[in-house]
């Protein structure tokens, strides 16, 4: 148990941890936000605490579980503070890489809204509800264009002709 409070407290074991987290895994991943999701479901959701086996494996447990707290805390700011244009593209490529029909993935995004587990425990609360904000506009957004979409507009039949036979010309 005291090895895990040395290592814990120093530095060089959590950045290299870090290092080889981006090279060999975050850089794998393309979107921020498929970053966020991978880098939360490494959480336990009882404990809150982080685990990868193949960097406790090279760097220890509590190494491991710092570079994970860290590198989740910067993915995190990054999407909370991305412009909404580029949180709605992420929302959307993450949507279409589901393998759900939008309207389904959706409905599911707006009731539970599974973004919640993704924001780690020591994110500001103010950052916290920006992100919040910003995934139900995006998702608002994408509902809305979806919606488009889909409608069938009475209007989209080419005009009638307006020729001597046409039953449009005779009408008073």
């Amino acid at each position: 148990m005291e090895s895990l409070k040395q290592e814990a407290i120093r530095p060089a074991a959590i950045h290299d941890a870090i290092n080889d987290f981006h090279a060999r895994t975050l850089s794998r991943i393309s979107s921020p936000l498929d970053r966020l999701i991978y880098i939360a479901s490494t959480r336990d959701y009882n404990s809150g605490r982080y685990h990868h086996d193949g960097l406790a494996a090279r760097f220890g447990e509590a190494a491991a579980a710092s570079a994970l707290a860290q590198c989740h805390g910067e993915i995190f700011e990054t999407l909370a503070f991305m412009p909404l244009r580029q949180v709605v593209a992420e929302v959307h490529l993450y949507m279409e890489a589901s393998r759900e029909q939008p309207a389904a993935f959706l409905d599911s995004w707006c009731k539970l809204e599974p973004f919640r587990v993704a924001i780690p425990l020591q994110a500001d609360p103010i950052v916290a509800d920006l992100f919040i904000s910003n995934v139900r506009i995006t998702l608002a957004i994408l509902r809305y264009r979806l919606q488009a979409d889909q409608a069938v507009l009475p209007d989209a039949s080419p005009p009638q002709s307006l020729g001597p036979q046409s039953p449009l010309r005779h009408r008073k």
